[in-house]
């Protein structure tokens, strides 16, 4: 059951690492905050029409904070990083969530600290920047904040996630779509201030923000936040190293790019630290007095 909830949170990320190469090859030029904003707010509000569920009490400001830290202000960060850095620069960045997270386990959810998930992030990491970083990577103080803090917000708002869970007889459906919205309500202003709308939209560009829309949004975070309710956080945090490593195989096989040695070997490093971040680790209890009930031995799971 593990497994499935796994490889089924994992179609999210995968998803998430398409958005590239739709956005350079279907999308028109220098509109990153209108995708972010079709990702968004159509797809939250669509959501919010199917379930027909609204937050309830601390729900509604949970919902605005949740959307802000995992939408809103992800991807405006995540686009300025973009901008300002080479793309392998600004993978490597967002392939350190796995080592915020770690810390924010400790931080925020008052666990010990996840030295298991430090190990494998160290592996993904690595193995993300043989991927796509390159020797003349140039860098830019402000271009490197953002990355982080776009990479730190997303951190922060899964871990928030888990802690928060979810209200009782809310569907995963609901969930996503009360964050979409938020997200994209916070998401509006900053577009129609910052960048507009294109003046025009041939078929291809719709094609690419109903991909984005439907897939990158609705059945992604749908996928993703259902995920961080049932999934270990360790096993989940590593699996955002799928979202790069998805574009860069998409690059191979759609656009022709080819991998050296080196990026090989980037990627099977941090194949293992995903799959590795699966194994669960079994931690044995004291062996009851002698007069008291033996209980069954039980697996935690960080």
């Amino acid at each position: 059951m593990h497994l499935r909830n796994t490889l089924i949170t994992a179609i999210a990320p995968i998803a998430w690492g398409t958005t590239y190469i739709v956005t350079t090859e279907l999308l028109p030029d220098d509109h990153p905050l209108f995708a972010s904003l079709v990702r968004a707010l159509p797809a939250g509000l669509i959501a919010l029409a199917l379930a027909r569920q609204l937050p309830q009490g601390n729900w509604w400001w949970k919902s605005l904070v949740l959307g802000i830290l995992n939408i809103g202000a992800f991807f405006p960060l995540l686009f300025i990083a973009a901008y300002r850095l080479p793309g392998g620069v600004a993978a490597t960045l967002g392939a350190a969530q796995p080592l915020i997270v770690a810390v924010l386990v400790v931080a925020i959810l008052r666990q010990s600290a996840p030295w298991r998930l430090v190990i494998w992030g160290i592996v993904g990491a690595l193995g993300v920047a043989l991927v796509v970083l390159r020797a003349s990577a140039q860098l830019d103080t402000l271009g490197l904040l953002a990355g982080l803090g776009g990479t730190a917000s997303m951190a922060l708002g899964v871990i928030l996630s888990k802690h928060w869970g979810k209200p009782p007889a809310v569907s995963a459906l609901s969930y996503a779509g009360w964050l979409l919205t938020a997200g994209g309500l916070f998401l509006l202003p900053i577009t129609l201030l910052a960048e507009g709308f294109p003046a025009a939209l041939d078929a291809p560009a719709i094609a690419g923000y109903l991909w984005l829309g439907v897939v990158g949004g609705i059945v992604a975070y749908s996928l993703w936040f259902r995920g961080i309710r049932i999934v270990p956080i360790t096993s989940i945090a590593v699996l955002g190293l799928l979202s790069p490593l998805t574009a860069a195989a998409l690059g191979a096989l759609l656009l022709g790019e080819r991998f050296s040695l080196l990026q090989l070997l980037g990627f099977a490093l941090a194949l293992t630290a995903i799959v590795g971040a699966q194994i669960p680790t079994h931690r044995r209890h004291p062996a009851p007095e002698v007069g008291q009930p033996v209980s069954p031995q039980r697996t935690e799971l960080v």
